[in-house]
């Protein structure tokens, strides 16, 4: 900023450094650099101060600036209180030694890090922003954290008002006396009151118990004071608030004490010396470059540092176009492009036929369009359009309510164009060839519009975008919404900076909850627009990222065209009978009943065979029985592998309670949630299919799950009776036969197992006879558990309570098993040595799957990750072949002429599909035919493809 002129008041931005530390943290996945040292939060953390410095320049920018730190865990607090902050865990152990490293950062970019033992950050931030507005200036906090809102307001400079606000990043929102009051209800000066009554979880900080955030609010509004609001206590009506606050008057008074910001603490720096200037060159080139932070570095040399701190650097150019030991797979990426801050204001409702039409004909004029639905619920099959969203650009995007009003016929429906209408003049654009369809997740919202009429074409899809750049990465701890670390929220906070409406703030929760109908237009708009918009930002950042990253050959041959065509199975659905789930819900109901009597008997009382505190206190307190181990809530585990072990030793109810689960799972979970799937409007089940649900590429099945229904058993085999197909039709299921093992033998290049497979051999008979040197039930029943098992990375203990034998046995037949098969071995060491270098695994069509825990220093993560990168390029080769085999299904079945042949479902590796019995023939050989050629001709095997087809009047008469 030197060649621009001083300005008449200075404005100084205190950086809460450590809330950015946690932050960084959590947002990438373990990355190293050149040395092994962990730098993941140490990467997060530059580039988040490198984009607040560009952010400030365009806005505006501070003349003065620094980054406070807490130089410890332990403060002046903990005297007052012991207990103080207590709760909170220790950092993770890959996160210390970057400590000192962000600081390193933090002084690479020229920067004051300031920091004092016995103080917290906050307390430095507090007395630093009070410093300067004395001096009359402003002060600007960057940070979202509560307890910093007390210094929120102005105070009389020397020349003036002197303003302290804040800014939080992840939402790009200034806080100022309007935001404080609607998140307290009070002013800055009674933050701290408020907080003292409803304490702090986190920081341990006591309060009153029972007092929430909503009353704290209500009692400072109303008393004026905290002290006020407890002196009024014994006054007020016999009540659980008045008994809380005479009773929790200490912890309340304590806790103001805690929550107070120290204000007056000696500056370890003096302000002047915060003033900003050009960054040297070489300090922060340096440290760019000591990290393998290439990406950064190649940003830097091209001129696109800090715009408010210019540089002329030109460093040399990294060795090498990889990761650099990062593992970051950033090296060769561009800068993603700088796109303005996301502004809801500028969004349009549209609410004229004329309006929407010239949204129509601007977005054929681009070309390219990102487009969103509101409907009223997630399933795509009993969902109804509310209305649709287009983004054109970066804030340049509208909504166009189509059934706003809610559901009462008498309410006040607002100004909106004419559903019928809208649809029609939508729908030319939906399906124009010409112009390129951008959705987040599009499978549900094409479901949504071919309900409507509409076949949209063609389209690109976010969601699929980064799965295929980035499947592994962030995938931790995602839960089961089957979008794993690719729905919109986690990408617009990680690649955009910026948290999105939350649907919960638009709609409500709980009983109060509303419809999106019912949501007034302008906070539909902001909600729905910003969708849109969202899309097409990410569209815009990670489309260019396929082709610097190799990612466009898996994402354009195998997963995109995959999209219309898993959203059509989903339309299609498959056929229940009724009656037959309801029968097998009784049956099932009445064997639970049967075996609940038999452990009752075993225990010698009743108790809840569901509850596992109930079931682990008769096992091993009163039974006895030996290896109960209680969890952090203080309760025996009692899950599977206990029981199994307990059935094994000699524990009958153990054994009892194993299949009493399954069968309350299978009923739960099939017999009477299939009724409950049926669709009232089509009669047929619909599940819904994840592209992005498994890191390795498989698809997932979810609402209902209909890929683990048990194969082999007869209770499975009895479920899969119930699937059906409409009458004057049959079921076909076609299934590769030891795909995974044939894929083996291709990649690892194992000549006896590739010959097996080319004389059609047994494949499990001929590794019974190479081991055991004999062929029976017994040998041929180990082999085959051996050969999947090895597949999957398990050690020798998990091979030995597979095959009940002790781990020396196992590591005898491993090592058995690699002297046979040496490529097997060979083959499994290179995949580990090329995952823990590359810090990802590929399948043999170029799908990435990451693995950032690979070197973790953690045994069981370490162990962990390689296991499954031992199976990941075979498992993913397996699911890109027979996603290969779906895209190409249906146009060979056109071409043949049997438009009327549907496929209904894809289990794993199998396809099941609906026809008329007359079909058959006909069909069969198509199906075969594009199963077995799938590979072709981007990969070409030296092991056939084997499909096993078979027809019936059910899914299981079918196998």
């Amino acid at each position: 900023m030197a060649d621009t002129p001083e300005p008449t008041k200075q404005h100084l931005y205190l950086v809460d450094g450590s809330s950015y530390i946690f932050r960084a943290y959590h947002r990438l996945p373990p990355l190293t650099d050149p040395e092994g040292t962990p730098v993941g939060a140490v990467y997060g953390y530059t580039t988040m101060l490198w984009k607040l410095a560009a952010d400030l320049d365009e806005a505006d920018g501070p003349t003065h600036l620094a980054v406070i730190l807490d130089a410890g865990s332990i403060s002046f607090r903990n005297d007052i209180y012991e207990h103080y902050k207590a709760n909170r865990p220790d950092p993770p152990e890959d996160l210390v030694p970057q400590f000192p490293l962000i600081r390193d950062a933090t002084r690479a970019f020229s920067l004051p890090c300031i920091e004092e033992a016995g103080l917290e950050a906050d307390d430095l931030i507090a007395s630093y922003a009070r410093e300067a507005q004395r001096m009359g200036w402003n002060v600007t906090i960057v940070s979202s954290d509560k307890d910093l809102m007390q210094l929120v307001g102005e105070a009389d400079g020397p020349d003036g008002p002197a303003r302290i606000d804040m800014l939080d990043t992840m939402k790009n929102q200034r806080i100022y006396l309007p935001e404080v009051a609607e998140k307290f209800g009070v002013t800055p000066d009674l933050v701290g009151d408020v907080l003292a009554l409803m304490g702090d979880s986190v920081d341990n900080v006591p309060g009153i118990f029972g007092i929430g955030p909503k009353t704290a609010s209500k009692l400072i509004a109303e008393y004026g004071s905290l002290t006020a609001a407890l002196d009024s206590a014994p006054a007020m009506k016999p009540s659980k608030l008045k008994e809380r606050l005479i009773e929790g008057r200490a912890d309340a008074e304590l806790s103001k004490v805690l929550v107070t910001l120290k204000e007056d603490c000696d500056l370890p720096q003096p302000i002047a010396e915060m003033k900003l200037g050009p960054v040297p060159p070489e300090p922060l080139a340096a440290f760019l470059e000591k990290h393998g932070f290439t990406s950064l570095l190649k940003r830097l040399g091209a001129g696109n540092g800090s715009p408010a701190r210019k540089t002329d650097l030109n460093p040399p150019k990294a060795d090498k176009a990889g990761d650099n030991g990062t593992g970051d797979g950033s090296a060769n990426r561009q800068p993603p492009p700088e796109m303005p801050h996301v502004d809801h204001t500028a969004y349009e409702t549209v609410q004229t036929i004329e309006r929407l039409e010239h949204w129509i004909a601007r977005a054929r004029a681009a070309r390219l369009v990102a487009v969103d639905t509101e409907t009223t619920s997630l399933d795509a099959m009993r969902a109804d359009l509310v209305g649709v969203s287009l983004a054109l650009g970066p804030n340049d995007a509208c909504y166009i309510p189509l059934a706003h009003g809610g559901d009462d016929m008498f309410a006040q429906k607002p100004e909106q164009v004419d559903k019928a209408a809208a649809l029609a003049a939508l729908k030319p654009l939906l399906e124009d060839d010409s112009v390129l369809k951008v959705f987040q997740n599009g499978k549900y919202d094409c479901n949504v519009l071919a309900r409507e009429g509409m076949a949209v074409a063609p389209i690109d899809d976010t969601m699929v975008i980064s799965f295929a750049l980035d499947a592994g990465r962030g995938e931790e701890g995602m839960g089961g919404s089957g979008i794993g670390g690719h729905g919109m929220d986690e990408l617009s906070q990680r690649h955009l900076g910026h948290t999105p409406i939350a649907f919960k703030d638009v709609c409500g929760t709980g009983k109060k909850a509303i419809s999106f109908g019912e949501v007034p237009l302008d906070r539909a708009t902001r909600y729905a627009a910003e969708d849109a918009d969202i899309t097409l930002r990410l569209y815009q950042t990670l489309k260019p990222r396929l082709a610097e990253e190799g990612g466009t050959r898996i994402y354009e041959r195998v997963d995109r065209p995959l999209i219309p065509v898993v959203a059509t199975m989903e339309r299609e659905g498959i056929r229940v009978n009724r009656a037959r789930l309801a029968r097998l819900s009784e049956e099932f109901a009445v064997e639970i009943r049967r075996l609940e009597g038999q452990i009752h008997e075993l225990a010698g009382q009743e108790f809840t065979v569901g509850s596992p505190k109930q079931l682990g206190e008769i096992l091993f307190d009163k039974l006895g029985y030996k290896g109960g181990k209680k969890g952090k809530s203080g309760q025996y585990s009692t899950d599977v592998s206990v029981l199994e072990r307990l059935a094994t030793e000699g524990a009958p109810m153990a054994r009892k309670v194993l299949e009493w689960r399954q069968l309350a799972k299978l009923k739960s979970t099939y017999t009477d949630a299939l009724q409950a799937a049926i669709n009232p409007a089509t009669g047929r089940v619909h599940t819904s299919y994840s592209l992005v649900g498994a890191q390795t590429g498989r698809l997932s099945s979810t609402d209902p799950n209909l890929q683990n229904i048990p194969v082999r058993t007869p209770i499975g085999r009895q479920i899969r009776e119930a699937f059906v197909p409409e009458d004057g039709n049959v079921l076909l299921a076609a299934d590769y036969s030891q795909i995974e093992l044939r894929l083996a033998a291709h990649m690892a290049n194992v000549d006896t197992l590739k010959q097996a497979f080319a004389n059609g051999e047994d494949i499990h008979a001929r590794t019974a006879r190479e081991m055991f040197g004999e062929v029976t039930r017994d040998t041929r029943a180990r082999a085959k558990t051996i050969n999947f098992a090895i597949l999957y990375g398990i050690s020798r203990w998990g091979l030995a309570g597979r095959l009940e034998v002790t781990s020396d046995e196992a590591q005898d037949m491993i090592d058995t098993y690699f002297q046979r098969f040496p490529g097997i071995q060979r083959y499994i060491h290179e995949t580990l040595e090329t995952v823990r270098a590359k810090g990802y695994s590929e399948t043999l069509f170029g799908r990435k799957t990451w693995f950032p825990r690979i070197n973790s220093k953690n045994q069981a993560e370490r162990q962990g990750s390689e296991r499954a990168a031992i199976n990941a390029p075979i498992q993913g080769t397996s699911a890109d072949i027979i996603k290969r085999a779906m895209a190409r299904m249906l146009p060979a079945l056109a071409e043949a002429g049997l438009d009327d042949v549907r496929m209904l479902l894809q289990v794993h590796d199998e396809l099941v599909f609906e026809l008329p019995e007359a079909r058959v023939e006909a069909a069969t050989p198509i199906i075969r035919r594009v199963m077995a050629e799938a590979a072709l001709p981007a990969v070409e095997l030296t092991v056939p493809l084997g499909v096993d087809i078979g027809t019936g009047a059910s899914w299981d008469a079918a196998h």
